[in-house]
This record gives C-alpha cells, structure tokens and sequence, in this order.
C-alpha cells in the first residue's frame, strides 16, 4: 500500500507528471449522488502552486453539480510513458474577467466565439486536496522483459512507483 507523501519533492513529481497531459476526466457528484465524468484541458500554466484551473461554460450540467458539492477528481493518463495520475480536491466556479483573460488561449474560441469576456464564460478553480499517482517503467524492452520474468517465474514485474500525495492537511 502506497504510503502518504506531503514533501515539496513528491508534490512536484504530480505537476510533472500531469502538465502536460492535454485531456483530464473530470469526475463531479450529481445531485442523487451519482458520480460524472467529462474530459477536460486544464489551463496551461507554468507553475503549480496546488490549485488548477479549467474553462467552462455557465450555466452547465458540472457547474450546478459544483454548486451542490464541489468534491471532484480529475483522472490523468499518459499511457505512452505509462504515468497515470488521480488528482481530488474541492472545486467552484469563479468569474474573474482578470483571471479569464490571463488564461485565455485562441483554441477556447471554439467554445466561447465572443472571446475571454463571452457571458458564458467561466472558470473552474480546482484547489487540490491529494493525489495518487502510478508512475511504471514505459521501455518496451522493460514491457517484455517483465512478460519473460512473469512466464518463466510465475513473479509480476515490478510495477513502478505508486504513492499518495497530500496537498492539504488531512487530504
């Protein structure tokens, strides 16, 4: 069982490992308790300092289901490096002409024709709680080295790193 890791080292190991996935599945709690999942880009930033940022259009289906309970969970894979990473924390929805224009990128067109200003446009901020990450070796030499072991000694291949991560108190 992973262990719960809160130094600066394994916090920057999470940023690593998910910054430059371009799609995250966002997971939300709906109002009769059921669990959502939609794909996501976060906001390209340079830093991580525990909190991500998402556009999103408001009103929608996530944001009320924010507004009832902001708990959510953000699943990152990279299958070509085999880094997998499950981010949870508690989100809301913030208006913040600022903050939207700083993030803005020309692809959020698409979604927003008017621009950082379109009246639909909104932010998710994601303050990150904890995270858990699997981090396996991704050579294929690594890959069939492991299925020989496995064939010849019944024994699994190491599996890589996998620890919990807290970004909060008691996360």
């Amino acid at each position: 069982m992973a262990e719960t890791r809160t130094d600066q080292e394994a916090r920057d190991k999470v940023w690593d490992m998910i910054k430059d996935v371009a799609t995250a599945i966002m997971v939300t709690v709906d109002e009769q308790g059921r669990l959502r999942g939609r794909p996501m880009q976060a906001v390209k930033m340079k830093e991580f300092e525990g909190v991500l940022w998402f556009f999103t259009s408001q009103p929608s289906p996530k944001t009320d289901e924010i507004s009832h309970d902001g708990r959510v969970l953000l699943a990152y894979s990279d299958p070509s490096s085999q880094d997998y990473v499950s981010v949870s924390g508690n989100a809301e929805v913030v208006r913040d002409p600022a903050k939207q224009k700083e993030f803005w990128s020309e692809y959020l067109r698409t979604w927003f024709p008017d621009g950082p200003e379109d009246p639909r446009a909104a932010l998710l901020k994601v303050e990150v709680e904890g995270a858990e990450y699997w981090d396996a070796p991704s050579s294929t030499l690594i890959h069939a080295y492991g299925y020989v072991k496995a064939r010849l000694t019944g024994e699994p291949p190491e599996a890589g790193a996998n620890d919990k991560v807290a970004f909060k108190r008691g996360a």
